[in-house]
């Protein structure tokens, strides 16, 4: 508990402290989009996701990276057990990689901004148009050299079994021409959901 209490903490910190280091990133954004992306990317590695991992102070152990391509771009298709699956994932990508999120994600401050930066998507689930037009975003990145991870069960699922998959997950590599890398993420509940009645 002490533990996710820290890394909760950093995370809150981490949010206010780089609020004026955003503006900056966007102002990079406007001459060179891939320098962006490389600082964003290694601000969120290392400085947000990396630290908050070392806090909780899980073993994690990964299977199967040398089958990612290191050329292309890559759709990566994953289980979603919890909030984790994010912040332990993002730690072990090379290339810049954007998450499918939620569209309720883009109303948190900082939060949205760094979500921007390392080219997330925000996708509204009740509206079928609106996520057509982020799942041809989705594309445009992968065609640029941007991989993205989607969660195709289109919520988190603490139980071990897959939900069916969303209509439309996977149109972004039919479309796109890139390699699909499924993932597989166990126990991840365990170190953040567990901790509260329901979040």
């Amino acid at each position: 508990m002490i533990r996710f209490i820290a890394s909760a903490l950093y995370l809150l910190l981490y949010l206010i402290i780089t609020l004026p280091f955003e503006l900056i990133l966007y102002i990079i954004g406007k001459f060179s989009m891939p320098l962006r992306d490389k600082i964003g990317q290694a601000c969120v590695k290392y400085g947000g996701f990396g630290v908050v991992t070392k806090f909780s102070g899980a073993k994690i152990i990964v299977n199967g990276l040398e089958n990612i391509p290191d050329n292309t771009a890559c759709l990566f298709v994953g289980n979603h057990n919890s909030f984790f699956d994010v912040i332990i994932s993002y730690t072990f990508f090379k290339r810049p990689t954007g998450y499918i999120a939620k569209k309720e994600f883009e109303k948190y401050p900082s939060l949205n901004a760094w979500m921007y930066f390392i080219r997330c998507l925000f996708i509204d689930r009740k509206d079928v148009k609106q996520g057509m037009k982020t799942i041809l975003k989705a594309v445009e990145y992968l065609k640029e050299g941007i991989s993205i991870f989607v969660f195709p069960e289109g919520t988190r699922n603490k139980d071990g079994k897959m939900l069916p998959f969303k209509e439309g997950s996977l149109k972004m590599a039919e479309k796109s021409g890139c390699p699909i890398v499924p993932v597989a993420i166990s126990n991840t509940a365990a170190m953040f959901e567990d901790h509260f009645p329901r979040i």
